[in-house]
């Protein structure tokens, strides 16, 4: 069971709860699953009964009684345990619920961690406004793109942008002049002197971004060949060179004849960071932090990378269904990757 699947099946249970009288609320149209916080447990937990408590007129401990024993009954949930004021923490099945979610990854590719259809952000319009400066504008640019990922309406507006900011590092916005007079949100990191942005635009495209994107908005980006190296030192390398070697992964299977297939691997905490993907990006637009997106990145990377070598038959080994299935959850990282550096309009190469 995938995080998003799982985020339904709360749902459903609320629903089931709601049908049988056990409960008098409206329905939410959405059920936020993520890792469970200091003094949980399992595999997720969600804060449901105390969203839902006060219009149930009940405690939340009440309400997340009410609704165990509707998801214990769902196939994939090994176990569900109460803790804190009413969360749910909520056990999965590990060999099918990795199944499933590098299944729904391959199927969604870069775009796994979008919300489509009613889930999304149903006609939200936010208005970005941005100073007169380099971080910002890159910032509030690619803070655009996640919210749209989200299902969001955004326009971007910046105060002013020099064309050395669109011809190098391809900074796009939708007007140029004052903050509109509708409400706004601000954005503001920590701006980068005019003598950086002379260097920053001479990193080009991929590393300039990455320097300006990476640091949290109230640090200072580094400026310098850092972010240049070819070498493991670098977090964008590493980002980009896991991705090139899940990419490589592919093609040297099919060489060797077999594809990908989901199937049970043992990389617990390499699927847990895939599985968090959904949870981070919606967190990095609702923030508008793309530093989160790009920390994730590298975490997922720094996992992969000691995991990419294994995926192929060595020596005279012949392709097994477990080759199949690590190079299905190496194809899921690739995927991952690529999605999350074209949100920081980052390019991600096949080969490097």
């Amino acid at each position: 069971m995938t995080p998003v699947e799982l985020s339904r099946t709360v749902l459903h249970a609320v629903r089931r709860a709601v049908d049988a009288g056990e409960l008098s609320v409206a329905v939410p149209t959405r059920a936020v699953v993520a890792p469970p916080g200091p003094g949980g447990c399992g595999d997720y937990a969600t804060g449901i009964a105390l969203q839902l408590a006060r219009p149930a007129g009940q405690s939340p401990l009440k309400v997340a009684e009410v609704l165990r024993p509707h998801l214990l009954g769902v196939d994939g949930i090994t176990d569900v345990v109460l803790t804190g004021p009413g969360f749910l923490n909520i056990s999965l099945d590990r060999a099918a619920s990795g199944v499933g979610l590098v299944g729904e990854i391959l199927c969604r590719g870069d775009r796994y961690g979008y919300v489509n259809g009613p889930d999304g952000a149903g006609g939200r319009v936010v208005q970005l406004h941005c100073p007169h400066d380099l971080r910002a504008v890159v910032v509030g640019e690619v803070a655009a793109r996640m919210l749209r990922s989200q299902g969001a309406l955004v326009r971007v507006t910046a105060e002013g942008v020099e064309p050395a900011w669109t011809s190098v590092l391809g900074v796009t916005v939708d007007a140029v002049g004052r903050a509109p007079a509708e409400p706004t949100v601000n954005v503001r990191p920590a701006p980068v002197p005019v003598p950086a942005s002379a260097a920053l635009l001479a990193l080009g495209r991929d590393a300039g971004r990455w320097a300006l994107l990476h640091p949290a908005a109230h640090d200072r980006p580094r400026v310098g060949d850092q972010h240049l190296v070819q070498r493991e030192s670098n977090p964008l390398f590493r980002v980009r060179y896991a991705h090139a070697r899940a990419r490589a992964a592919s093609r040297n299977a099919a060489d060797l004849g077999f594809t990908a297939a989901p199937g049970p691997v043992g990389e617990r905490d390499l699927l847990a960071a895939l599985a968090d993907h959904p949870r981070v990006l919606a967190a990095a637009a609702d923030h508008r932090a793309p530093d989160r997106l790009a920390r994730h990145l590298v975490g997922v990377a720094d996992l992969a990378l000691p995991f990419l070598p294994t995926v192929l038959p060595r020596g005279g080994e012949k392709p097994s269904a477990a080759h199949r299935a690590r190079l299905a959850l190496a194809e899921a990282v690739g995927a991952v990757l690529a999605g999350g550096l074209a949100l920081l309009g980052i390019d991600a190469p096949d080969h490097l």
